[in-house]
């Protein structure tokens, strides 16, 4: 996948999930050029310093609201973020984070209207946890198996770094967010949400491969 086609995906994903009323907010990607990198991002000056601060989640997530920092904002408020780096083509870096809504403010003061509607159905179950995700990717980082050149972080732990196949493209990451988190609408509204077979180099190792990772290679 090279810069713009990473470009591209972003964009029609983005225009897909307004349609189908998943997405209520959203800066448009833009891709930026320096040299021989090329920097796919959403759009505006951004700081995401400060969700590696260590501070409460919830101020985090204000934070990233209040400086509109994602591309995407959910039904439920949840926040989606792609930013890639390419070298001459080449991916160098990814960050695609999810940050749930720590809490459901709008619906707490519009309760009935969102009982009835089945989007919202998978957020509204009273023992559901808030957990941010993020799928990273960055060779110049790597220690084998201690810290893989792609890998997921669950909940903001620190040392949290599940081995990944390979860099993630736009499609699978939404893909598996949406599966995951949002089932009901997801299998009810995107049965038209444009299937792409893209994807990256494999970069996971023999070591990697004898633990737990996650294969996004194999669904191609």
């Amino acid at each position: 996948m090279s810069p713009d086609e990473a470009f591209k995906e972003i964009q029609d994903l983005t225009g897909q999930l307004i349609s189908t009323g998943l997405c209520i907010d959203q800066n448009f990607p833009a891709i930026s050029h320096r040299g021989d990198i090329a920097e796919v991002t959403f759009g505006k000056d951004f700081d995401l310093s400060v969700t590696l601060k260590n501070i409460p989640y919830v101020e985090a997530y204000i934070a990233l609201t209040d400086s509109r920092s994602y591309n995407l904002k959910l039904i439920d408020g949840g926040l989606l973020q792609f930013l890639y780096t390419f070298q001459k083509n080449n991916l160098v870096k990814h960050r695609l984070a999810f940050f749930p809504s720590p809490d459901l403010l709008e619906y707490q003061n519009n309760s009935e209207i969102y009982e009835t509607d089945e989007l919202y159905g998978d957020v509204l179950e009273r023992n559901v946890v808030t957990v941010p995700l993020r799928f990273d990717y960055d060779p110049s980082a790597h220690v084998d198996y201690h810290h893989p050149i792609s890998h997921l972080t669950i909940g903001q732990y620190k040392n949290c770094r599940i081995p990944v196949s390979g860099g993630i493209t736009p499609f699978f990451f939404v893909n598996f967010i949406l599966r995951a988190f949002y089932n009901t609408p997801f299998r009810k509204f995107c049965d038209e949400l444009r299937d792409c077979k893209q994807t990256f180099t494999p970069t996971v190792t023999d070591l990697e491969r004898r633990h737990l990772y996650i294969s996004v290679h194999d669904a191609i």
